[in-house]
């Protein structure tokens, strides 16, 4: 997996289906050779170093290949003032480690006490690369400035065009994929808010302008990081591209003391030669086998009281509730917001996590009993890293919180960001959780994040801006340490929807909230561009009330459930206001999909057509599941077949529910015939079977 040429002084790593090469320059840079199609060392030794016309005295030498880029003209991925006021760095070599698909190469300035590691890791059964970068004061004296400590920079070969796919939104309008070319100059994609962000997700892909769905090459990164990150890519006057990332944002900035270390996040990345298509679905296995805690397992299906509910939470009503859902087949019973504290608004309540002893006079446990009598597991909505102003917790430690001194302390939401940077704080955490956990049989929390970083800053710190990154470490150590303290537990990432999904958070969480709006018809797009990286087991989506509380849309109830079934199928409607009619289908579309779920949740996944008519197909062994759905069109417009695709062009398939049988060949030419009455919306579900 890992080679290395001491003549050439280049190092080849090698996933099944590609090739990372870098050498390391006459100076000491470490430079980037190759990132595609496999090669052998001999091969990666003798790649040409290309003179562009382009290039002149007026640009950096080769600035665009270097790992590590400090100095020249494009963006740098470390910036050090060293004491004295230098910036630059000479790098000198320390040789390097392999740790079986692990290579560590170290470096150190000829001058000043700096060391790097730079790290790569490779697996046997993905393509995805994973970087990083540790950086470490080795003298005395001074502190070293650090105002951008990326984890790593990529480049890819000279294209003919750049063009940049990426997700971007908002506060219920996620994900929403866009793709454009690369402009010349630089392209900067942040989130400066303290979370991974609702206005644009931690990832690049980027081809030359040709790829398509089952064709194509792909480049693509992923932070693994879910605070504020910054990727900046440079597209040169020479027309090479290359970008960095990690994290922090503009104006934020590290001291480095004697003998400190700072570790990156992982920069991850994938060149897949499949297309857009290819390249999702090498993501998705790579997450379920190398992220995800418990990747292998089946998702429950979940009821969540939150709409049916708000703020009115009781006991017997919540009981009413969880014999509703275990009736139509939820497996999940998750009591939201509003169980708590003095918590009858947003207003008040946050930070005292004792149940409200007017709502549940003898605690949660008769609640709790009752749900797992009716069959169903537990979960419970929480927001840890957040505190009214009007709460015990404030008023005992106002101090808590994120600051600075002699400024106001804006409340967004009525709260305020408890800063998990300080220990005090996560072991106040993690002491409330671990008892509400041991204390009630709690098998899964709803992890909540609903407000952005403002006032940033902790008094009294000699380095202040590490609220940024400490914060998130923090909340990463509170979930690492529930896990290990309960092995059974289960959590939900939610950040007012999908504002914090990310690989970071995907290592310690099981699954995400998308978004918070479940219109059925925005989540089509929504849901698109979530699987861009993410795979279906990790996707939350819930059928809720008609017409839909945030758009008005008037939906049918089997078109909301076919779209939710695309991911982790769950509930959130008021079932009290369902009518016997609609308890029993939703019932029978709960058992459809837990018999599907197998291949949804664990299988390949193929994105068909565009609107109006569009679905998903997902390929498990001999089974496949269709998921359609179709939009009004005007008059005269006629969408296009789904043409299936993964199938064996000399198979027959079964259709599970009418018996009829396809041949592959035509299923993949002409598509799956689909019965879909009427003009406006409308939606099938197929299953089939490979017939021996």
């Amino acid at each position: 997996m890992i080679e290395f040429d001491p003549q050439h002084r280049i190092w080849l790593l090698s996933t099944p289906a590609t090739a990372y090469a870098l050498r390391l320059d006459e100076d000491g840079t470490p430079r980037h050779v190759h990132w595609g199609r496999p090669l052998t060392l001999a091969q990666a030794a003798a790649v040409p170093r290309f003179r562009n016309p382009a290039d002149s005295s007026f640009e950096h030498p080769r600035a665009d290949e270097t790992e590590l880029p400090v100095t020249g003209f494009g963006p740098s991925a470390l910036q050090v003032r060293f004491p004295g006021g230098a910036r630059e760095i000479e790098w000198r070599s320390d040789g390097h480690v392999v740790d079986g698909g692990h290579l560590t190469i170290l470096l150190h300035d000829r001058h000043y006490p700096l060391a790097a590691e730079l790290h790569y890791r490779v697996h046997e059964d993905s393509d995805v690369l994973e970087r990083w970068t540790v950086l470490r004061h080795t003298g005395t004296g001074a502190p070293l400035e650090l105002s951008r400590a990326d984890s790593a920079s990529w480049s890819v070969p000279r294209l003919r065009d750049y063009r940049l796919s990426q997700v971007t939104g908002a506060w219920s309008s996620e994900f929403r994929l866009r793709r454009e070319p690369v402009p010349g100059g630089e392209i900067v994609l942040t989130s400066r808010r303290g979370i991974s962000g609702h206005h644009v997700n931690p990832w690049v892909m980027i081809d030359d302008g040709g790829a398509g769905e089952e064709h194509g090459e792909v480049w693509s990164t992923a932070l693994a990081w879910s605070g504020s990150w910054r990727v900046t890519l440079h597209r040169s006057p020479a027309e090479r591209l290359c970008w960095t990332g990690g994290f922090g944002h503009e104006g934020v900035a590290w001291r480095l003391e004697p003998g400190e270390s700072l570790e990156t996040p992982v920069f991850a990345g994938l060149y897949c030669a499949g297309g857009f298509g290819g390249t999702s679905r090498a993501w998705h296995a790579h997450i379920a086998r190398h992220v995800l805690p418990a990747g292998s397992e089946l998702r429950p299906v979940v009821y969540n009281s939150w709409e049916a509910t708000g703020w009115a939470v009781t006991e017997q009503g919540q009981k009413r509730l969880a014999a509703l859902a275990a009736e139509a087949g939820a497996e999940l019973f998750v009591m939201d917001d509003g169980w708590f504290g003095a918590r009858d608004s947003d207003g008040a309540g946050l930070g005292d996590w004792v149940p409200n002893p007017g709502k549940f006079p003898a605690g949660l446990n008769p609640l709790i009993a009752e749900v797992h009598r009716l069959g169903m597991r537990f979960g419970i909505w929480v927001e840890p890293e957040m505190v009214n102003p009007d709460s015990d917790l404030y008023r005992a430690h106002p101090d808590w919180v994120l600051h600075q001194p002699d400024r106001r302390r804006t409340l967004l939401r009525n709260q305020l960001v408890l800063d998990f940077g300080r220990p005090e704080v996560t072991a106040w955490a993690h002491d409330w959780l671990d008892r509400l956990v041991s204390e009630h049989e709690i098998d899964f929390l709803k992890w909540d994040m609903n407000r952005a970083f403002t006032e940033a800053g902790r008094p009294g710190s000699g380095d202040p801006d590490r609220v940024w990154t400490d914060h998130v470490r923090g909340v990463y150590e509170v979930m690492d340490r529930l896990r290990a303290d309960h092995p059974r537990l289960r959590i939900e990432a939610c950040a007012g929807g999908g504002g914090r999904v990310d690989l970071g958070v995907l290592r310690r969480t099981d699954e995400a909230w998308t978004s918070d709006n479940t219109d059925a018809v925005d989540r089509i797009a929504i849901q698109h561009g979530y699987g861009q990286i993410y795979p279906a087991r990790t996707m939350a989506a819930w059928v809720t009330d008609s017409p839909n509380f945030l758009t008005g849309r008037d939906l049918p109830l089997r078109f909301r459930f076919h779209v939710a079934m695309a991911g982790v199928l769950g509930l959130g409607g008021d079932l009290l206001s369902w009518s016997a009619d609609e308890r029993k289908e939703a019932a029978e579309l709960v058992a459809l999909y837990k018999e599907i779920r197998p291949v949804v949740q664990h299988g390949v996944q193929y994105r068909l057509g565009e609107p109006p008519l569009s679905g998903v197909q997902y390929v498990a062994d001999d089974r496949v599941v269709v998921l359609a759905w179709r939009l009004p069109a005007p008059f005269g417009v006629s969408p296009l077949p789904l043409r299936l695709r993964a199938l064996e062009p000399d198979a027959r398939y079964r259709d599970d529910d009418t018996g009829t049988v396809h041949h592959g060949a035509v299923l993949l030419a002409h598509g799956l015939p689909l019965e879909l009455p009427g003009t406006g919306y409308a939606s099938a579900l197929v299953r089939l079977t490979r017939l021996p």
